[in-house]
């Protein structure tokens, strides 16, 4: 095990942690929510301090991988040590709403400065879904696509950005040709169905298909905007059809990746420069968000939609029947982390 790249590992889990839970805090304090902890980490206590005003423990804990914010209200609601109106239950839907959606949210605001440092700093590189060049000899080039083609559609998807040519050639059925739509620089389109090649290395086996994508990369603050933004729309999009495939079965439950997973990219990309680094933090920041917020119990996703059906039924759910809810869905997703490190592990081994 690299000790370095288990340093960066855990740096930028803790910070993707720290900056989530910090959105819950800051929103919580803001609306005089009583907050017992804030903690970075999970399990036994490192460090634990009160602030000022006796009023929370800022703790660090032992497993660097979560951590949480406890509120007065969220699960214990008979503390009559709290005043009523300081407990997350007595706030109105919309302020709880803004607290339980502000950890996803900082997430977001952190992949954006990311991604827009990055683009200013290194350059920005156009998503415009170009080919910039094929290999000859492979799939791609004995179809007839050619460099400077323009992606239109992959198998029926739209088009629309660098990363979607990635996407959906990695998810489309390898058995299968794979239909591309491109845009000829004459401004023909054209159709090709490209069979994806079979490789089997020391790494494993890999299908290609040929193509390369480098898109033009800019210089200047509007460029790091313009590329923060699309950017992150890009890895959104990525996100929801992921999610979408392993809801379908286009994905299985393997393709998931646990802490072991993570720690292995980590140590890959560690290798690679501080401009990967920094949109790895993104990436994962963005990931976190998006998972955060799918509206299962045990994540602020499953809160928000208890204030939904509050909202619908016209009185909230009783604390204890979500509380309940909540715990089960949280020793689920505790025991499908235990599946996913145990099958990261096998794979790496």
């Amino acid at each position: 095990m690299n000790i370095l790249s288990l340093v960066y590992f855990i740096l930028i889990l803790g910070i993707i942690v720290l900056v989530h839970e910090f959105g819950h805090f800051l929103f919580a304090k803001i609306f005089g929510i009583y907050v017992y902890e804030f903690s970075i980490g999970m399990g036994p206590k490192l460090f634990s301090k009160k602030g000022k005003g006796g009023e929370t423990y800022y703790s660090i804990r032992a497993i660097p991988l979560g951590g949480y914010v406890s509120l007065a209200g969220e699960e214990v609601d008979d503390d009559t040590k709290i005043p009523a109106d300081r407990k997350l239950q007595a706030k109105p839907a919309w302020q709880r709403f803004l607290v339980m959606f502000f950890g996803a949210g900082n997430n977001f605001i952190l992949a954006l400065l990311l991604l827009f440092a990055i683009g200013l700093c290194f350059g920005s590189v156009d998503q415009t879904p170009y080919i910039s060049s094929v290999v000859e000899g492979f799939p791609a080039a004995e179809a007839g696509i050619s460099a400077n083609d323009k992606v239109l559609e992959i198998n029926d998807h739209n088009i629309s950005s660098i990363d979607d040519i990635s996407l959906y050639v990695t998810l489309a059925d390898k058995e299968e040709p794979i239909e591309f739509v491109v845009e000829k620089e004459n401004g023909d389109i054209e159709t090709y169905q490209v069979k994806a090649k079979k490789q089997t290395t020391e790494e494993g086996t890999s299908y290609v298909v040929g193509i390369t994508m480098e898109g033009k990369e800019e210089k200047g603050f509007l460029a790091a905007i313009k590329y923060s933004f699309s950017k992150m729309k890009s890895i959104f999009k990525q996100m929801f059809v992921v999610i979408g495939n392993l809801i379908t079965g286009g994905l299985s439950i393997n393709s998931l990746s646990g802490p072991v997973g993570i720690y292995n990219v980590v140590d890959q990309q560690a290798k690679t420069g501080l401009a990967n680094m920094l949109y790895l933090v993104a990436y994962l920041s963005i990931n976190v968000g998006v998972i955060n917020l799918i509206p299962l119990p045990a994540f602020d996703g499953g809160r928000i939609l208890f204030l939904i059906i509050e909202k619908i039924k016209g009185s909230p759910v009783k604390p204890s029947t979500e509380n309940l809810i909540h715990n089960i869905g949280f020793i689920l997703l505790l025991l499908l982390m235990i599946y996913v490190t145990i099958h990261d592990i096998i794979t790496i081994f």
